[in-house]
């Protein structure tokens, strides 16, 4: 199974319109938004391509991909942006793909470390929110987030993430492999 992963477009057209592009390449079984799709956020500059008239309307272009989107609520996706959306858009969402089991979040409400209660040894937390890539096993739990497309922060490139065959990869938007992480059996 091959999923897409992004974070964090926080209205950049420019960063959507490679979403929709990498989604027609690579073919994906789904399109997971892990949210801050639309509002760039009171603490953030505007990305490059910030245009939020123009990423509603291209919106419906993801909903009319041969593949579902799975799409979670960030932390600056307000009330009247996600009813303008063509798509749900959930608090969280539970993905099992190729024998993993993803907890898919902004991850906002989450911590960045263990303990993380309720959450069993072996799970995937699969989150945005901090701008930054990461695939790290900790305690038995595994920390995957993409990066962002249009704000990355902490030095990193822009960014976006492919799950594939159980294996997550951050890639560049030239395609280069930033990072992949293999979760080991726990």
């Amino acid at each position: 199974m091959r999923l897409l992963v992004a974070s964090d477009l926080h209205g950049s057209a420019e960063s959507l319109r490679f979403l929709l592009n990498k989604a027609h390449e690579l073919a994906p079984d789904a399109l997971v938004l892990l949210g801050d799709l639309v509002y760039h956020g009171p603490r953030n500059p505007l990305p490059q391509g910030y245009d939020t008239r123009s990423v509603l309307q291209t919106m419906p272009d993801l909903s009319a991909l041969p593949c579902p989107v799975i799409a979670v609520r960030g932390n600056c996706d307000a009330e009247v942006d996600l009813g303008l959306l063509p798509f749900d858009v959930a608090e969280s969402a539970w993905i099992d793909a190729d024998g993993l089991n993803i907890f898919a979040s902004h991850g906002h409400h989450l911590p960045e470390r263990p303990p993380c209660p309720g959450v069993k040894p072996g799970t995937v937390l699969l989150r945005g929110h901090t701008h930054v890539p990461r695939g790290e096993t900790i305690a038995g739990l595994h920390f995957w987030n993409p990066g962002s497309l249009s704000l990355p922060k902490s030095g990193s490139p822009r960014t976006y993430g492919v799950i594939d065959q159980g294996v997550f990869s951050v890639l560049d938007m030239q395609g280069g492999v930033l990072l992949r992480h293999a979760p080991a059996a726990v």
